[in-house]
């Protein structure tokens, strides 16, 4: 069973992108190796680009669960995406300065919704003392056309906004939202669930 867990590294106006470490953290998780879960971290340069020649490669390798990890500058407290939207914002650039070609990518749905239960999720985080909300969608930034391409995959996959400032307790807290993801890919798989 393989967990891939992402984060992002800069981008304008967060020249030290929190998720980055996050994602290392959950990925080191002992819990997670105790369950038998092999865990791949992807710290994605915040570019167009980088979705086509480091993020897509990553999906197509055969990842059973997608633990994806972003900052949102202005959140108070962390968020659970329900869904990404076919649309992006064409006045944000990336780090290297490119913006998006168009506002939508030709001949895809308007949205894709998470089937990792993003409700059950949230439960998980609070049990584990992490405040957190379930959101609408994933933006119109790079976050959101990153977990657009996740939930086109097979896997269960699941988008996690931060806010800028430490959570304390998020790292273990996301550690079991890797494990009831894998969990759920096992059960998707019909195969026999972990201890």
């Amino acid at each position: 069973m393989r967990l891939l867990v992402t984060g992002f590294g800069p981008f304008p106006g967060m020249p030290k992108n929190p998720s980055a470490a996050l994602a290392r953290q959950v990925a080191a998780s002992g819990r997670l190796r105790r369950h038998g879960i092999e865990t791949q971290v992807l710290v994605l340069p915040t570019t167009y680009r980088a979705l086509d020649e480091v993020l897509a490669p990553a999906l197509g390798s055969g990842a059973d669960a997608v633990l994806m990890v972003g900052v949102a500058g202005r959140a108070k407290r962390v968020r659970l995406e329900r869904r990404a939207v076919n649309r992006l914002s064409i006045f944000a650039p990336d780090a290297a300065g490119r913006h998006p070609q168009r506002l939508a990518e030709p001949g895809r749905p308007f949205a894709l919704r998470s089937t990792a239960t993003p409700e059950r999720l949230a439960v998980l985080l609070r049990r584990a003392g992490v405040p957190c909300a379930l959101s609408i969608d994933a933006g119109r930034y790079l976050c959101n056309t990153a977990y657009a391409r996740a939930l086109r995959s097979p896997a269960p996959a699941i988008f996690v906004h931060i806010p800028r400032r430490p959570v304390k307790g998020l790292a273990s807290a996301l550690a079991e939202v890797g494990l009831a993801l894998a969990r759920q890919s096992r059960l998707r798989r019909g195969a026999p669930p972990s201890a």
